[in-house]
């Protein structure tokens, strides 16, 4: 039996959970998971339902078929197959902690995605990477060369067919072009719980500011920087003994784990832009172990 996954947007009015179990009793599946939303302020409702074919109806017949259950509602949708891995690529600078991180997660399972190269503006982590046997592109990314190096990354996400693009601590701005076309696929993680302290050292400033929480932020890449819909979010207490160094190691370590919980949360549709925010439903009982190893 194949695991599916169908999403679904609309305007919310009466039926729309009736119509959709329906549709897919009458296809023979068995709902395994649902989790739904319903937007009184914006007037959007949300659904995510995992399921099974008991009768082996697959992914095309499936979407296909649904049209006509999704027109008298103006849906938005679509079928995942529960099984495939999205291609990822992940982008880094010199902080490996997130990049460690994510490989990590990768290798033991944990993180059920095809990471089809790591990009870097410099060579730190290029034997990391190979030693993975995963693909390493140095792109070195200056002032007068920044144009013709974006040009070479979306050269990569088309060689690469890229689904969804990682800034794990990488350090250079995504043109409004980028952002635009491959809109709800970048994800980038910001060393703040909010975006209040900006700039190449964050953590000295909340420091300086006797902050007694730090986090971090995921967030979907925007034109505006580090202002797009936020996916994930943590924080970790600290005191007035602790140092600046200690900000650091705690910071890393919270960004590290917050990344994660984003791109699993992406991978398996749980996400849904909603205006400049999100919809982000809890994992269920089978993913959430995995979400939580390491």
């Amino acid at each position: 039996m194949k695991d599916f996954v169908l999403t679904v947007t609309c305007p919310s009015t009466r039926g729309i959970v009736a119509a959709i179990s329906g549709y897919l009793a009458a296809e023979g599946c068995n709902i395994i998971d649902s989790s739904q939303f319903d937007d009184l302020e914006t007037g959007r409702f949300f659904i995510r339902i995992s399921f099974i074919s008991e009768t082996g109806t697959g992914l095309e017949a499936l979407r296909d078929g649904f049209a006509a259950i999704a027109a008298p509602f103006d849906m938005d949708y679509n079928f995942h197959d529960g099984e495939y891995r999205l291609k990822t690529l992940i982008m880094v600078s010199r902080f490996g902690h997130c990049l460690n991180d994510l490989l990590y997660r990768w290798r033991i399972g944990a993180l059920p995605i095809d990471i089809v190269g790591v990009v870097s503006n410099h060579l730190d982590y290029q034997k990391l990477v190979v030693n993975h046997d995963i693909p390493f592109y140095h792109i070195p990314v200056t002032k007068e060369t920044k144009p013709a190096a974006e040009a070479r990354l979306f050269e990569l996400i088309d060689q690469t067919e890229a689904e969804l693009v990682v800034l794990a601590r990488y350090m250079q701005v995504l043109s409004d072009d980028l952002c635009r076309k491959m809109a709800g696929q970048v994800i980038n993680i910001h060393h703040s719980f909010l975006p209040s302290f900006k700039g190449a050292n964050p953590y000295k400033q909340a420091y300086q500011r006797g902050v007694k929480l730090i986090g971090a932020t995921a967030h979907y890449v925007t034109a505006d920087l580090d202002e797009g819909p936020i996916i994930e979010q943590e924080t970790v207490r600290i005191t007035h003994a602790q140092s600046p160094q200690d900000y650091v190691a705690l910071g890393r370590d919270v960004e590290a784990l917050v990344l994660a919980r984003a791109i699993h949360a992406h991978i398996h549709h749980r996400v849904f832009v909603n205006g400049n925010r999100t919809v982000v439903f809890p994992p269920s009982a089978g993913s959430y172990a995995s979400e939580r190893m390491g």
